[in-house]
């Protein structure tokens, strides 16, 4: 996509039914996958976030948008229900001028715009177990609001994204083409992926059996995705909508166990340093299942564990297949980083294997 100019950003701007004139805008957030500005208003009162959607991600900003309005519609009627505040428990897009979901700039790039949620903080790493606890409860809650939604009717907007069998294939794709000649060098890592092949087709077996219902499922899990409220602590808000997609609840428990129930960097160099938390998987499981586990059966509730095992193999499977595809799709900043970063996936999956019988008794009963 062509960088954003100032004219530009100031045309997308005035696309938006923002309903009162505007002044500065200026980038905003930590974001690696859209153009995120903070637009004010003109007598600086209030402001908006106004995004340009990364279109080589996300391929249909409409079927994107569709997603992102039905869900953000639904939970609005559920916040209201509840008499909660819908202007800060959900995302709330603002219409374009003519009354759209987005805008389309003249390069064809698509622009949406957001009520901005005053007042609110975003984690970027577990600092307290209390932290990881409200993360995991409002993570929960989200599920749990969306249970009665048709997961169904939701686009793909990533096609296939946590579809593990079909990550494993484009491993052993990438690892028989070797365009790198890196194969040589990674025996062990691709030993641990093959003893784990049945594996990968656990929790989509279950799913193609009716074993597990289909969700609204958020995918991308990480802590920086919730909003917690500065005065209360509390967390009220899950943005960073693009990947909501139909999917399993294990999904969602899994990628976040992955990010946050362990004591390393996604890359440490080091195995040595990298350790699988059992007591930060019960704390995330503990919130997580308080807000959720009402709606949840006996059979989602054992997913849960096969979904920290699995979102974590799958994650050290793609970057695997990064490296041995040349790197280009996960960014490195130094020679053999996705290797390291394979490898810490590895070392907290086999951490998980070791601790799954509490893992599971843990599902079940909390």
């Amino acid at each position: 996509m062509k960088p954003v100019t100032q004219p530009l950003l100031q045309q997308a701007a005035a696309a938006f039914a923002f309903g009162c004139p505007t002044g500065a805008a200026e980038r905003y957030g930590a974001g690696h996958i859209n153009d995120t500005f903070a637009v004010w208003a003109a007598d600086r009162s209030r402001r908006w976030i106004l995004q340009r959607i990364n279109t080589d991600t996300f391929t249909d900003p409409a079927g994107l948008m569709e997603n992102v309005c039905g869900v953000t519609g639904y939970l609005r009627r559920q916040i209201i229900a509840r008499g909660g505040d819908p202007e800060r428990e959900t995302l709330n897009v603002i219409p374009t001028c003519d009354g759209k979901p987005y805008w389309t700039d003249p390069d064809g790039g698509a622009w949406r715009a957001y009520v901005f949620v005053e007042g609110t903080v975003c984690l970027q790493k577990v600092e307290s177990e209390q932290d990881f606890y409200t993360v995991a409860e409002t993570f929960g809650a989200f599920q749990n609001q969306l249970a009665g939604y048709p997961a169904a009717t939701l686009h793909e907007t990533i096609a296939r994204f946590h579809d593990t069998p079909n990550r494993y294939a484009n491993f052993e794709k990438a690892l028989a083409a070797d365009v790198m000649g890196r194969a040589r060098d990674v025996a062990p890592e691709v030993a641990f992926i093959r003893a784990r092949e049945a594996d990968c087709h656990v929790l989509t077996d279950q799913l193609a059996a009716g074993v597990l219902p289909l969700r609204v499922t958020h995918n991308d899990t990480k802590l920086n995705n919730v909003l917690i409220d500065q005065a209360t602590g509390r967390g009220i808000c899950v943005i960073d909508l693009d990947t909501v997609m139909p999917g399993l609840s294990a999904y969602d428990f899994g990628d976040s166990i992955r990010f946050g129930a362990n004591d390393c960097a996604e890359d440490e160099p080091n195995q040595s340093r990298v350790h699988f938390s059992l007591p930060l998987y019960q704390v995330f499981a503990r919130g997580y299942l308080k807000a959720a586990g009402g709606s949840m059966d006996e059979a989602e509730r054992r997913s849960l564990p096969w979904g920290a095992r699995l979102m974590t193999l799958e994650c050290g499977i793609r970057f695997l297949t990064d490296y041995l595809e040349g790197d280009h799709y996960f960014k490195i900043s130094r020679p053999a980083q996705n290797l390291d970063r394979a490898r810490t996936q590895f070392t907290l999956v086999a951490g998980m294997e070791r601790a799954f019988d509490e893992m599971t008794r843990l599902a079940l009963t909390l």
